[in-house]
């Protein structure tokens, strides 16, 4: 149905082998340093393998024998493959970083760039809390676990790899005890990672806690401190934190096991290595030289083997990360444009054909309840109703926030779905419940609505909204630098720079969802005013809880339980509707407000 997409995106049931081809896809530009990465890693380990082959021989052919010119060119050569390892070493981690950082950084601009086409409807499925430990926390763990990858993941298998073939090419018997320790402490490793994997798979759950604990507190600070909250909100952040803190214990205590399972194997061989090789030395079955080149190659095996046992640990912590990071990337939105678009919007008539809806896609109990309307374009409709009436949801549907469940929404003539989206919401001007303004100056915010608007148009549509009168108050003016949040503005001022900013879109709809809730009576009137002469041609649609912000409409609609009780004029709703009757009487006459009746009916 107009290229709606079904929820529920679930990773998981896709199989890691999706997710896994969604991270590669964010490689990218850094294909070539991730293939450098493991070149110059297999350079150093085969330089690091050669160099204990020739301390062999200097000991066995140039100590033993007292030839100062093999030891001498030996010795050079030793100097020359170091310097060559030690090269492939720093180009491996120079490319490393270079891969894994850039990794990172296309994981947060994919994750970003798909958070800004979802829907309502998935923005209400992520936490915002989430989102951020998606963008900070789980991408830095997929950024340590790749750099790990492409040089820990060659070196530690390949350096194992070729320190057991020259072990067996210099002395089977030695060798055969590498080979046990390997698959012994192999199998001990993968029972602790699938152990593990599950703490791993919930500690970053209770990171979104703890995010959520530190952006509400940050953000309604003021709040808390004017309700002496600050013990509860420490109490409620060290719950948070502690959560954390025991998943990450019950994860490294598993883990601890991998260091005290290590170091017993390494002693162990080494131990068996010195018995075993000192016999065949004196049975004249192995030089000296071979056994020091032993004993290093057991090093050599075991360290690596150590050093992958902690590859194993970060990418079983990534793991989670990654499906995590992946859902974002991979969440489509529900709300897509059609296949052939319509790019123009004519008017501002809008119509509701049998409309109903519900958050959850629920046909059996929607919160819009079979709503019919027609709005003539230019008219001025005023919304009034209680508390949970569903008044923000009639008019979310309008610049297609959310898709109908039945029936259908038409803008222009058309149904809001053939329309291209930008198209759509350029033309139709909402100014929500909850005012957004942005860190910056009066003029950056207000340039949101039209990013081409002039100083004059800034100026005239800042008029129109009455704001600037205060506006011209400050010592910059239009050019005050604005918190983030507008938080050194008043409630009032806010909602009219925010109806402003909505002006400067110049659309052919206007939606006012109770946007003038903090402003007084007077110029609450005069802003309607000013919107009756100086742009008769938009339709505008003003939620409110006043009698008097919408009793001047065109017509109002009353509104209750979803659904549509009255829609006339003031006068022919005062003698016809005893909802609106008992609204406009309870304000006028100082009885209460409309949701007061509501909560006694």
């Amino acid at each position: 149905m107009y290229g709606t997409v079904p929820k529920g995106n679930d990773i998981g049931k896709k199989g890691n082998t999706y997710m896994l081809k969604t991270l590669g896809a964010q490689i990218k530009e850094f294909k070539a340093a991730s293939i450098a990465t493991p070149i110059f890693m297999t350079i150093e380990v085969l330089m690091e393998t050669v160099i204990p082959f020739l301390m062999a021989s200097i000991i066995d052919d140039g100590v033993d024998k007292g030839d100062m010119h093999h030891i001498y060119v030996v010795g050079g050569l030793m100097i020359l493959i170091a310097v060559i390892g030690l090269l492939g070493g720093l180009g491996g981690a120079r490319y490393g970083a270079k891969a894994s950082a850039g990794f990172a950084k296309n994981l947060r601009e994919a994750m970003f760039a798909n958070i800004q086409t979802f829907s309502f409807a998935n923005i209400d499925k992520y936490a915002t809390s989430g989102l951020v430990t998606r963008l900070t926390t789980d991408v830095t763990n997929l950024q340590n676990a790749y750099q790990m990858i492409l040089r820990m993941c060659i070196r530690a298998p390949l350096s194992m790899i070729c320190a057991m073939t020259m072990s067996y090419i210099i002395c089977p018997r030695l060798a055969n005890v590498y080979l046990v320790a390997v698959v012994l402490l192999g199998t001990c490793l993968a029972i602790l990672m699938v152990r593990t994997h599950k703490y791993f798979s919930k500690v970053f759950e209770k990171y979104d806690d703890l995010n959520a604990s530190v952006q509400e507190n940050v953000t309604g600070i003021r709040v808390v401190k004017a309700f002496v909250r600050e013990d509860y909100e420490k109490k409620r952040f060290t719950t948070a934190s502690h959560n954390v803190y025991g998943m990450f214990v019950k994860a490294e205590k598993l883990i601890s096991l991998n260091a005290p399972m290590m170091q017993f194997t390494v002693y162990s061989c080494i131990l068996l290595i010195s018995w075993m090789g000192a016999r065949l030395v004196v049975a004249r079955g192995l030089t000296t030289g071979e056994l020091m080149s032993m004993l290093t190659y057991s090093m050599n095996i075991l360290m690596n083997l150590m050093m992958l046992s902690m590859v194993f640990v970060m990418i079983t912590m990534s793991m989670a990360s990654a499906r995590r990071v992946s859902e974002v990337i991979n969440e489509k939105s529900t709300l897509t444009n059609p296949e052939n678009p319509d790019y123009e919007v004519t008017d501002g008539s809008i119509c509701f054909d049998h409309v109903s809806f519900d958050y959850h896609g629920d046909k059996e109990n929607p919160i819009l309840k079979d709503v019919n309307l027609n709005i003539r374009s230019g008219e001025t409709i005023g919304i009034i109703g209680g508390t949970g009436s569903s008044k923000s949801s009639l008019v979310n549907l309008i610049s297609r926030l959310y898709d109908v469940t039945e029936g259908t929404v038409s803008v222009g003539g058309k149904d809001v779905r053939t329309y291209d989206l930008d198209t759509l919401r350029n033309s139709v001007a909402v100014v929500l419940q909850k005012n957004v303004l942005f860190s910056g100056t009066i003029l950056e915010n207000l340039r949101w609505g039209d990013e081409h608007a002039t100083e004059e148009e800034c100026r005239q549509a800042c008029h129109l909204a009455c704001a600037d009168e205060f506006i011209e108050r400050f010592p910059d003016q239009y050019n005050t630098f604005l918190e983030q949040g507008g938080s050194n503005l008043s409630g009032g001022q806010k909602q009219r720079l925010c109806i402003a900013r909505a002006l400067l879109k110049k659309p052919k709809v206007l939606i006012l969802d109770d946007s003038t809730s903090a402003v007084d009576t007077a110029t609450d009137a005069k802003i309607r005013r000013a919107f009756a002469q100086e742009i008769p041609g938009t339709t505008k649609l003003i939620i409110a809880q006043r009698i008097s912000s919408v009793q001047d409409a065109d017509r109002i609609i009353v509104m209750e339980d979803g659904q549509i009780q009255g829609f006339d004029t003031h006068e022919h709703l005062l003698e016809t509707n005893e909802i609106y009757r008992d609204i406009y009487e309870l304000q006028t006459k100082g009885g209460g407000d409309f949701d007061e009746k509501a909560g006694e009916n």
